[in-house]
């Protein structure tokens, strides 16, 4: 199992100075790469004789022009421009395979990160060594033994975070408490509503902070807009092509500030994210969840900031890989599966169940629902008759007792991935 731990570093400011050089480096060489990609690309569409672009030889070539050329890059490790370029090839094949879309050009700010292949660092309790640099304290010591394969040095704010990949044979973690089974209900008002009954109320940090988000914003762009005018230029024109704005060092502070908001934001999300996940694999072998639309969800523009602040995908991705550790399953239900409007007592199907409707009473039946509850119980019926062998329509008859019920479409449990990517950073 390929399992990675990203840890908190402690750098000085020459160690921090080398790390943004490096990242700097890997950014432009990534980017070069892109565009020379492009071209050579365009090219052999007009002449086949000529040869297609690949990692390989823009790597090749970029080391027969670099001393030349871009003598900075002598200054930081080769890792640093020649993993970027490697990783621009793995960009393409996830492209042309369908699972990415097309490689964009990094940005300064966003993208701030090299590479650093097993031979090129090593360990020594809490200190990682770095070419050309020395040794760099750590947070904590890695968590995992086995394979060093990688390790990739990426800033977060103005915090630096090192992410170290381990093939590592077993990751000793105790099997679930209960080997029962749960259904999770996926919501805006509640993160997550059990079959049991529980409700897990996220804490939604955006929607918390977002008066000094919009503070912060407001003073960073009064600041963007003073140099607009020191060069000329009206608030709202666009920024002339080669044209560098002057930054002064209260710019600086500002946008520092609005980063570090956000990075607190996101971290409060994550950390939320990985208790709820965590005692949910702890307490249960099988979970059932919905298979959300979240990008037909985003298009409600009511609801889109709201669900984006939930990060449902980042949910299912962090119940599927600490499920699959721990021996568990996780039955990922069919997308058009009507939880929401199927009585779980009677089987009765509502044909519309608009948002708002939080609770609602079964024509047939009588029985008071709570929508998640409701939709939960029914997640879970699914789920159990899926492995018991049966299809999505019997799954609707033993969750509500009644043939014609659910999608009549087969839905298998979703395993997690070989990779795993474990997030033990602190928040």
């Amino acid at each position: 199992m390929i399992v990675a731990h990203k840890i908190a570093l402690d750098p000085n400011n020459r160690q921090a100075t080398y790390f943004a050089k490096a990242a700097g480096t890997a950014r432009f060489a990534y980017n070069w790469a892109l565009a020379e990609w492009q071209r050579q690309y365009e090219a052999w569409k007009v002449d086949n004789r000529l040869p297609k672009p690949s990692q390989q030889s823009l790597r090749r070539q970029l080391n027969a022009i670099k001393r030349s050329q871009f003598p900075w890059m002598l200054e930081v490790t080769k890792n640093a421009p020649q993993m970027a370029i490697i990783q621009l090839g793995e960009a393409f094949k996830n492209f042309w395979a369908g699972r990415a879309k097309y490689p964009k050009f990094r940005k300064k700010g966003v993208h701030d990160r090299f590479t650093l292949t097993n031979d090129q660092f090593s360990l020594n309790g809490c200190r990682i060594r770095i070419p050309n640099l020395g040794w760099v304290r750590m947070r904590e010591s890695l968590r995992f033994t086995g394979k060093l394969l990688s390790a990739t040095v990426s800033r977060v704010a103005d915090r630096w975070f090192v992410s170290i990949t381990v093939d590592t044979d077993s990751v000793p973690l105790r099997p679930a408490e209960n080997q029962g089974a749960t259904g999770v209900d996926l919501g805006v008002s509640a993160l997550a509503t059990l079959s049991t009954g529980e409700k897990v109320v996220g804490p939604k940090p955006h929607r918390a902070l977002l008066k000094r988000l919009r503070r912060l914003s407001r003073r960073l762009s009064r600041k963007h807009q003073a140099a607009k005018r020191k060069l000329g230029l009206a608030a709202n024109a666009p920024i002339p092509k080669g044209a560098k704005l002057p930054v002064s060092e209260n710019a600086k502070k500002a946008k520092a500030k609005l980063s570090r908001l956000h990075a607190r934001i996101a971290n409060i999300r994550q950390d939320a994210l990985h208790q709820l996940t965590s005692d949910l694999t702890r307490r249960f072998h099988t979970i059932v969840i919905e298979d959300l639309n979240v990008r037909g969800m985003l298009k409600n523009h009511r609801l889109a900031r709201s669900i984006a602040d939930m990060s449902f995908f980042e949910f299912r991705r962090q119940l599927e890989y600490k499920a699959k550790r721990r021996g568990g399953l996780v039955v990922v239900a069919d997308r058009w599966f009507p939880s929401s409007k199927t009585c779980s007592t009677c089987g009765t199907v509502q044909e519309k169940m608009p948002l708002a409707i939080r609770q609602w009473t079964c024509p047939d039946c009588g029985v008071l629902h709570d929508r998640d509850e409701n939709a939960a119980r029914n997640l879970l019926a699914y789920g159990l008759a899926v492995l018991n062998g049966s299809t999505a329509s019997s799954a609707g008859c033993e969750a509500c007792g009644e043939e014609g019920s659910g999608s009549g479409r087969k839905v298998g449990v979703k395993p997690a991935s070989v990779k795993q990517e474990i997030s033990f950073g602190p928040v």
